[in-house]
């Protein structure tokens, strides 16, 4: 099917009260903007956003992510308005869809079902349990015979459950001969593009509604819009996420961003959180633990593990209060309440309580490497830079400071002093 896309993201949402364009709010982990391109892209090779408002920094934020997106900026003060946005649009296909920026669940699967069939213009329709304030959509025989505004219904036409969800797929001859017949003529002195239904109704054109899920076509208008979208991505992902075997623990404790990936037996417990590009391969994430960015394979971290963005963990236990970042492990036991970073730790070795690298010097950060077999004791500081070889055994409360050969002892501590009946000395009492 040889489609194109337009995706209107020109609005300027004051809605949002927020400095940040509204289509680059993120929700699970991406703006929302780029939902809708990801949607597009699995339907069309043929996409342009239309910007307006903070044009260029949208822009290159699509561009830094995407490659092969057109951009055409709209002429907002000439042309107000979703009609007005239009204008001037190239597409490449005989088929458009037209889709809001601000509508983040829409699917692959709703848009290819709004794009089947020949009619001039393709219509979505949502059917809610009870109407509210969207435009009133009258059918008769199949075919969409006018939009009433909610404003311009009488009592009986409130009751019309057929609501307009805001998006189309069009026919290119229809494009091109319905835009410029637009005008501003009404209350807001803005071009619709709803107007192009009226126009092809008008001329016996055959639009023809698409009945489609509520939850695809909600738009985001507000934070709260914002917090209800992210709780139906969020059972969306892990729905998914479980019905491809990843185990999880009361999911809706659990927030896991869009771009994380599972493979193998991925168990999460209550309360994780995982953020980023993290890759997890047969991963036991325990309760209340947050993983960012990271890959973690054959392995466990938690409970109240924190795992920041750049660690490699492979074949390792990261226990309890333990927070590793930019750090990689291989077969290491790390067990409770240390800091790891900037570190490479092979197998075999140990970190105790309390072990801490010491890795910045208020400037520049700095590497700990740590080989094979290494038994570091709790309360340990490593002030890196520094080297540990193989088979080396740190005792507790050392403070670490110069490179430690392999097969080595390593201890630093102020001599331990005695002092004979200080207590009773003290307290004035007998011993």
């Amino acid at each position: 099917m040889a489609l194109s896309v337009v995706i209107l993201a020109a609005g300027q949402g004051t809605r949002m009260k927020s400095d940040t364009p509204k289509v680059l709010h993120e929700i699970s982990g991406k703006p929302m903007l780029f939902h809708t391109i990801d949607a597009a892209q699995a339907v069309s090779d043929d996409i342009t956003v239309v910007l307006y408002h903070q044009a260029e920094r949208i822009q290159q934020e699509i561009e830094a992510a995407y490659e092969g997106i057109h951009f055409h900026t709209q002429d907002a003060l000439r042309f107000p308005g979703t009609g007005g946005a239009m204008r001037g649009v190239k597409t490449l296909h005989t088929r458009t869809l037209i889709l809001n920026g601000d509508m983040p669940l829409l699917t692959e699967s709703s848009l290819r079902l709004l794009a089947e069939g020949d009619a001039d213009i393709n219509m979505s329709i949502i059917v809610p349990d009870r109407p509210y304030a969207y435009g009133r959509v009258v059918i008769e025989n199949d075919k969409v015979q006018k939009i009433i505004e909610e404003k311009d219904c009488t009592p009986e036409q409130k009751q019309i459950r057929h609501l307009n969800a805001g998006v189309y797929c069009v026919s290119q001859r229809v494009l091109e001969e319905y835009i410029p017949k637009l005008n501003n003529d009404n209350a807001q002195s803005e071009y619709y593009l709803t107007d192009i239904i009226q126009m092809a109704v008008a001329d016996s054109r055959k639009v023809h509604p698409v009945i489609v899920q509520e939850e695809d076509f909600q738009g985001v208008n507000s934070k709260l819009d914002l917090a209800n979208a992210e709780r139906f991505m969020q059972n969306r992902i892990k729905e998914t996420l479980m019905m491809q075997g990843v185990t999880m623990r009361l999911p809706e404790t659990i927030y896991i961003d869009s771009r994380a990936s599972f493979e193998g037996e991925c168990l999460l417990e209550n309360g994780v959180t995982i953020l980023g590009e993290s890759r997890l391969i047969h991963a036991h994430i325990k309760a209340h633990s947050v993983i960012e960015s990271s890959y973690i394979q054959d392995s466990d971290v938690g409970p109240m593990g924190r795992i920041r963005p750049d660690t490699v963990l492979k074949n390792s236990h990261v226990g309890n209060f333990v927070e590793v970042k930019k750090s990689t492990l291989t077969g290491v036991k790390a067990g409770h309440l240390s800091y790891i970073g900037d570190s490479q730790i092979d197998e075999g070795s140990n970190i105790g309580a309390g072990v801490i690298t010491c890795n910045y010097d208020g400037k520049k950060k700095y590497q700990t490497i740590i080989g094979k077999n290494v038994f570091v004791g709790s309360d340990t500081q490593l002030v890196a830079p520094v080297t540990i070889e193989d088979d080396v055994m740190i005792a507790a409360g050392s403070t670490i400071n110069k490179n430690i050969q392999k097969g080595a002892l390593a201890i630093s501590r102020a001599p331990l002093k005695t002092v004979q009946n200080f207590f009773y000395k003290f307290f004035g009492k007998e011993g």
